[in-house]
């Protein structure tokens, strides 16, 4: 079975990495959002990015792994590439595993967790290779010490990314730890709450300028109005985050903490503090509160306010702007519940949003033709395991035969 988060393994080879100023580094990240974390990387000043399916390749040094960290709103880990080799079976990954030096990378006294992804014949539960992998590693330090590496898996001083796609083995190192979209604001949330980076990477797609009026009417938890706003005030993703698993390394890219402070630092003097408003709705008195309390915990509270209304009833600020929103995909609702509701959103659309660019991510394409307007953009992204559609919907002030005239 193809797995989408494996695909960028087949696409180049990793390096050996052992110059810490010229390191192979890869990003994962969601599908179609590859375009922008290139962009994001090339603000950073990465070198030879490569894109590759749901991940980018680049080089870097020691800084630029803990930037990336910081600062890329649309990445879910940090990859080193260590090796990849060709693997058999059980005992051959075993072997090939052990006759790596894992001295370089931890002493008997540290702890290690393994996370493992599978898309190949040879191998079929992931818990077992992982537990192999760590066999093999722990093995070889109670030969050469008489003691070995104890499992941690909240957090380990190593993490270490295994990947099989057929019969290639590749082995990362993990300086991320907990997946980047856990930014650490979010405690409230629905029962479907959108992943923050993909709810980043559509702010970033929908092309909002940062000036513009910014408004989610269906906004839930409020985890898009919550992205806008980080980007607007360039608050940096792990500004809410104490922990990255970069800062347990004590051997190869050994921690630096005074690096790492002043990158923090540097980020925290560039925020601005006085960003555009940004407008949320939630029909829900339930919802809207936990909205609020996340709004809230993410210090963005003076800037984005919530409205406890429906999208038909709510008001939208004059000077036009960018609207996203998110509906229920019709997973819990019944076939004309969902239908009425798409149609409701359209024509909304279009009573209330006159020259606003308005924007609707579903996965029920079906549900999506009872909108009643033609998109000007369809953009296939994915929230978690559903295939979705990122549509565009451009409403002009007047009829649209008058505004092409006026253009």
């Amino acid at each position: 079975m193809f797995h989408p988060f494996l695909f960028y393994l087949i696409s180049f080879t990793p390096m050996d990495n052992k110059d810490e100023n010229n390191l192979r580094i890869v990003a994962t990240t969601l599908f179609g959002l590859e375009e922008i974390l290139m962009n994001e990387l090339e603000a950073l000043g990465a070198k030879e990015i490569e894109k590759h399916t749901r991940a980018v390749s680049f080089k870097g040094d020691k800084a630029l792994v803990y930037k990336c960290n910081l600062l890329l709103r649309t990445a879910l880990r940090i990859l080193i590439p260590m090796t990849k080799f060709t693997v058999e079976n059980d005992k051959d990954l075993y072997d090939k595993i052990q006759a790596i030096d894992w001295t370089k990378y931890l002493d008997a006294e540290d702890t290690l967790a393994i996370d493992t992804v599978l898309n190949t014949e040879i191998f079929n539960h992931t818990q077992y290779i992982s537990q192999k992998v760590k066999d093999a590693i722990v093995d070889q330090f109670r030969e050469r010490f008489g003691k070995r590496p104890s499992v941690d898996l909240d957090k380990p001083t190593l993490r270490l990314n295994v990947h099989v796609f057929k019969n290639d083995c590749s082995l990362s190192l993990d300086s991320s730890g907990d997946s980047l979209h856990k930014r650490g604001y979010r405690d409230k949330t629905n029962l479907a709450p959108i992943n923050e980076v993909l709810a980043a990477g559509l702010v970033i797609l929908s092309g909002w300028d940062k000036k513009q009026n910014f408004i989610d009417p269906m906004c839930g938890s409020g985890t898009i109005l919550i992205e806008a706003a980080m980007i607007a005030a360039n608050i940096p993703p792990g500004y809410y985050k104490d922990d990255y698993n970069f800062m347990r390394w004590t051997k190869f890219l050994y921690y630096d903490d005074e690096m790492f402070t002043a990158i923090f630092n540097a980020a925290v003097d560039a925020i601005n503090p006085n960003p555009t408003k940004i407008l949320g709705g939630e029909i829900s008195h339930h919802v809207a509160r936990k909205a609020k309390e996340n709004i809230k915990r993410a210090k963005v509270s003076e800037f984005v306010h919530v409205r406890e209304c429906d999208i038909k009833d709510f008001e939208a600020p004059d000077g036009g702007g960018v609207v996203v929103v998110n509906p229920p995909y019709g997973n819990r609702m019944v076939k004309e519940n969902i239908e009425e509701l798409y149609k409701a959103v359209g024509d909304t659309f279009k009573q209330r949003f006159q020259g606003y660019d308005c924007w609707m991510i579903s996965s029920n394409l079906l549900a999506l033709k009872n909108v009643g307007l033609r998109p000007s953009r369809k953009i296939t992204v994915y929230n978690g395991q559903l295939e979705c559609r990122f549509m565009k919907y451009e409403m002009y002030t007047g009829t649209k035969k008058i505004h092409k005239l006026q253009g």
